[in-house]
């Protein structure tokens, strides 16, 4: 009769268990038909990718793009700052995506140059290009009281006093300073003619020339506009075929009226990667031509008078102008790039992937440390049976690392592998609550447990993340 009241109580409660893991299964699969892809594009927030740091001019741009995107698409986009690698990273990020048209790269004048210079070998060529967006031309400033009036006059100036000069705008091979260096190569000079000190940007750059470390700086009108206006400064000369058309600019003599042929423009577009589905790039392509024609308006706002307001020039391309126009850009910048004066400088003291290298080698050496500290001690863990206890005693004895330390270790490297083998097959809902129900159960948590963890916490994050925050999640095949 004992047998049969223990067998009744394990039914009795066992029919629970099963059914509470079925009712996770049904909201599992009932919130992922709620994320599965309508067969119209788009379906699911869309990611911009900004290469360059949140408040410069790039990130401006591309943060008002996106609301005007989100306004005509119906959905979604999110802007992500990928800055670092000069780069290489939110340019590769953006390029290199998935190829479904959810992820949109802001492409930059640096896309030009980063493969001549040995940091990558990504081209425009891996990319789709769709529209550009604005071009705004290099210029060059003097302080108010310099002693250079005129280009003519800095020109003289490095003519007879070569290397004396110092220069800046941005690092060192970034675009201003491949924009000076062009200028002097047009002028049959050495590049080197003019010191250029490296800095990060524009603005830090103006303040050094406001101090009088700096003898000129050369960099974007937009930029230089607030010290421009308080006629603190001076610009000598704008690097494009004719004067710029907006109100605040349009004073300004442009280089080629004054005996120099050079130009330059530092431009952004919109690309995706290479192989997206024709259609959704046709789409995207027809929202941008609405948005850069001045038809959308958000907020009463077109993009011409958000362009105009902001100071920033609001040229664009369509796709096959655009295309050609990436491929002189890229001519020209292996010219320059190319020459014997920057090859010693070309990537660098270090490479784009050092200080992956770094973290991963520190990951690694962390793991070391800790399968030695488990030869070091036995891995008694409370409420353990006098047989695990002892099976880990001998394990420290004969100074081998416990089985749990190496399972435990090991389970860590497994789940982000899998997490980045996965996660875009079978989503992020799916492939979080399989690498999380195995964590829970290998920290020794009941199967009803472990699997209600695992449902609510994947289901909770995709919800707080692509629902409240926006921010767009693999989902796979559903």
């Amino acid at each position: 009769m004992m047998n049969c009241f223990v067998q009744n109580s394990r039914t009795r409660i066992g029919k629970p268990r099963w059914l509470v893991l079925a009712g996770l299964l049904m909201t599992m699969l009932g919130t992922l038909s709620g994320c599965q892809q309508s067969s119209e594009y788009p379906s699911r927030p869309i990611t911009l990718v900004c290469p360059w740091a949140v408040g410069g001019g790039t990130d401006r741009v591309s943060r008002q793009m996106a609301v005007f995107l989100e306004s005509e698409l119906g959905t979604p986009v999110n802007v992500v700052n990928a800055t670092g690698g000069q780069g290489v990273t939110g340019h590769s990020r953006g390029i290199r995506s998935k190829p479904d048209g959810y992820t949109i790269s802001m492409m930059t004048l640096e896309l030009s140059m980063l493969h001549w210079r040995n940091l990558t070998d990504l081209t425009w060529e891996d990319a789709a290009p769709l529209m550009s967006l604005n071009e705004d031309p290099a210029a060059l400033f003097v302080k108010a009281d310099s002693e250079f009036q005129t280009v003519t006059d800095l020109k003289t100036a490095i003519k007879n006093r070569p290397g004396e000069l110092k220069a800046s705008g941005t690092a060192a091979l970034a675009a201003w300073h491949l924009a000076l260096a062009g200028w002097l190569i047009s002028l049959d000079q050495n590049p080197t003619d003019v010191i250029w000190m490296p800095s990060q940007g524009s603005s830090p750059s103006l303040q050094e020339l406001m101090t009088g470390d700096l003898d000129l700086v050369c960099c974007s009108l937009p930029e230089a506009k607030s010290l421009l206006v308080s006629g603190d400064i001076r610009c000598l000369g704008v690097m494009a075929d004719e004067r710029q058309a907006s109100d605040d600019f349009k004073d300004y003599p442009t280089l080629k009226e004054q005996g120099s042929d050079w130009t330059l423009t530092g431009w952004r577009g919109i690309g995706v990667a290479k192989d997206t589905p024709q259609e959704i790039q046709d789409k995207l392509v027809g929202v941008l031509k609405r948005i850069v024609s001045g038809e959308a308006h958000v907020n009463g706002e077109s993009w011409t008078e958000f362009m105009d307001n902001q100071g920033f020039d609001h040229t664009s391309r369509p796709t096959t102008e655009f295309a050609d126009f990436l491929k002189r850009n890229d001519e020209l910048f292996g010219k320059i790039l190319n020459r014997p004066e920057f090859q010693s400088v070309q990537s660098g003291p270090v490479g784009p992937n050092v200080f992956p290298a770094i973290a991963g080698g520190m990951f690694g050496l962390s793991l070391i440390a800790i399968l030695i500290g488990s030869r070091r001690r036995p891995d008694v863990v409370a409420g353990s049976s006098t047989f695990e206890t002892s099976v880990q005693s001998a394990d420290a004895t004969e100074g081998s690392a416990s089985p749990r330390a190496l399972l435990l270790s090991g389970s860590v490297i497994a789940a982000v592998v899998f997490h980045m083998l996965a996660a875009d097959v079978l989503g992020f809902v799916v492939t979080s609550a399989i690498i999380l129900f195995a964590t829970t159960k290998l920290l020794g948590a009941r199967i009803l447990t472990s699997a209600v963890v695992a449902t609510v916490a994947s289901v909770g994050i995709y919800q707080l993340f692509s629902g409240l925050l926006r921010v767009p999640l693999p989902i796979g095949f559903f």
